[in-house]
């Protein structure tokens, strides 16, 4: 009689290491603060190789030259105001502000949607929502950061070289909001833009192509229509421009003179700017969070 041999054991179940988590469970709030940082150190290239330093921290220095040049010219001179404008800071030096914007907006969304790592930070408690909040946070935060400090070096500059006269605190401080509206709107326009393609190159050509564009275009229509007289429709045509947007909320609600010289039409063109940061802001946010979602669905 034949012995029956045991059957065959369906599965193995190997140790490898793995072990359960018993630490501390911090939730989304971190994760999006994690995020954020994370972000932050990317746009100026931290934690990355020197050569991806070198365009961030170059610019940087480059926001900062006016700071340096109007201390020197009113220790000297021993008159108060910057050789630009507080409020006027952001407008006159949005060339540098737009190419941070196209360099450094594809660092921060390509990578994610190049290589495909979407539905990780999503198989955990983060959501688009989340993800999108702390890419945008970060990215102001950077541009903040390029506004801010030369803003800040001048007034503390101001306030120690003392000339005579009263220290432009107020227009210190308005220059600092309208920072931060200028930092929102543009983060929201430069991740929208990078982040409808996942190679990096073409993000950064796409968000200098979008500010060409739109500069491009308002100067044309600005002089066409400056030389048929039609002057009230040329200022309308410079708020084509996103920064002038902000330049001209900041002469409606200061009544401070305008950058480069422009001159906006009065009466609602404040409030008409005012509208269009939002819209653009939320233009942008929108087509973030729609581009997350169809990212991560795929």
């Amino acid at each position: 009689m034949t012995a029956i041999s045991p059957p065959e054991p369906a599965g193995v179940i190997h140790d490898i290491g793995y072990r359960h988590y018993d630490g501390a469970r911090l939730g989304r709030g971190h994760a999006r603060v994690a995020l954020t940082r994370h972000s932050l150190r990317g746009a100026f290239g931290l934690g990355r190789s020197f050569r991806a330093k070198v365009m961030p921290f170059v610019l940087l220095v480059i926001m900062v030259l006016p700071a340096i040049v109007s201390i020197a010219g009113m220790a000297l001179a021993q008159q108060r105001g910057p050789v630009i404008d507080y409020p006027n800071f952001s407008a006159t030096m949005s060339v540098v502000l737009a190419i941070f914007l196209a360099t450094q907006s594809p660092i921060l969304v390509a990578p994610d949607l190049r290589f495909r790592v979407l539905p990780l930070y999503f198989s955990r408690p983060v959501t688009v929502g989340d993800y999108v909040v702390a890419k945008v946070a970060a990215m102001s935060l950077a541009l903040l950061i390029l506004q801010w400090l030369p803003l800040t070096v001048t007034f503390v500059g101001e306030l120690l070289v003392n000339p005579p006269g009263d220290p432009g605190t107020g227009r210190y401080l308005a220059s600092m909001v309208l920072s931060v509206v200028y930092s929102v709107m543009l983060a929201c326009l430069g991740l929208a833009i990078a982040s409808l393609t996942p190679r990096r190159g073409l993000g950064v050509a796409a968000v200098i192509a979008f500010y060409l564009f739109t500069t491009a275009v308002s100067q044309v229509l600005t002089e066409i229509l400056g030389s048929m007289s039609q002057d009230d429709s040329a200022g309308w045509a410079l708020l084509i421009n996103p920064f002038y947007l902000v330049d001209a909320v900041q002469v409606w609600l200061t009544g401070a003179s305008a950058a480069m010289g422009n001159s906006y039409p009065g009466g609602a063109s404040g409030p008409v700017a005012a509208l269009g940061i939002v819209a653009l802001t939320a233009l942008g946010g929108a087509v973030l969070i729609l581009r997350y979602r169809k990212a991560a669905s795929a």
